[in-house]
């Protein structure tokens, strides 16, 4: 798909509130775009739709986009994370609301559901994966392992927030370092890739090159937990110091 085209869709996108980077649109665009017809995206955590607009007017002819989101009012931010109903109405009608403008509304299926209880209904294997959803410990893990697993071989799967936030690079540490499965790509920013193996293993020395470099980012991790706590005790000179570009309100 052409470079105009991205910028077509990034234009809708970024008009819609959240914290995917035009760096990361891209990625996520260039991957949906790549796709076979009917082939299916899942996304875990739409928020108000920005991501999922780029998705869906990416995707080809005939593709499934599956957005999977709560709109709890929690797990919105990083000092949002209690649940709270009016956030979680006011959010679900952006989401449909910035969808219809962009035009992509009926290709887009949402399942108003924890990504727990969302699991269920996607009987389909993966082509292209995106987790961006609850960043604790134990729904990362259980975002990245389960549906991780039903990612169809040669298949994508996209993680928000690895190596900066913390929940979510445990999470990484624990499933993806050194995975049989799962081939670690790279990163734009936050946005980490990883590729399923063709094979039911990966070779060794993939395996390897994975985990080193999976261990390289962690100095970058480090930094931008540095930035988080001096952006929480009120220092964001600090944080600018420590390499936040600016503009950012918070290190993605």
């Amino acid at each position: 798909m052409s470079a105009p085209e991205f910028e077509r869709a990034w234009a809708v996108a970024d008009q819609v509130e959240g914290w995917l980077s035009r760096e990361q649109a891209r990625l996520l665009f260039e991957r949906a775009a790549a796709l076979a017809p009917r082939a299916t995206i899942v996304e875990i955590g739409s928020f108000r739709g920005r991501s999922t607009i780029v998705l869906a007017l990416a995707a080809p002819a005939g593709a499934s986009v599956l957005a999977i989101d709560p709109h709890a009012g929690g797990d919105r931010g990083p000092r949002e994370l209690a649940a709270e109903p009016a956030r979680g109405r006011a959010d679900l009608e952006a989401f449909e609301a910035n969808l219809a403008a962009a035009g992509v509304r009926q290709r887009v299926v949402h399942l108003r559901l924890s990504s727990a209880r969302a699991l269920a209904p996607v009987t389909r294997p993966i082509d292209l994966l995106y987790v961006d959803g609850a960043h604790r410990p134990g729904p990362a893990l259980h975002d990245i392992t389960r549906y991780g697993a039903l990612v169809a071989p040669g298949g994508v799967m996209l993680v928000h927030d690895a190596f900066s936030s913390v929940g979510v690079t445990a999470a990484i540490l624990a499933r993806l370092l050194g995975s049989a499965q799962f081939a670690y790509a790279g990163r734009v920013r936050s946005l980490a890739e990883y590729r399923r193996a063709l094979g039911p293993r990966l070779p060794a020395s993939v395996r390897a090159r994975g985990a080193v470099a999976q261990l390289a980012q962690l100095p970058w991790f480090a930094g931008n937990v540095a930035i988080k706590l001096a952006l929480v005790a009120g220092r964001p000179a600090l944080a600018r110091a420590l390499g936040l570009p600016a503009g950012d309100p918070w290190p993605y």
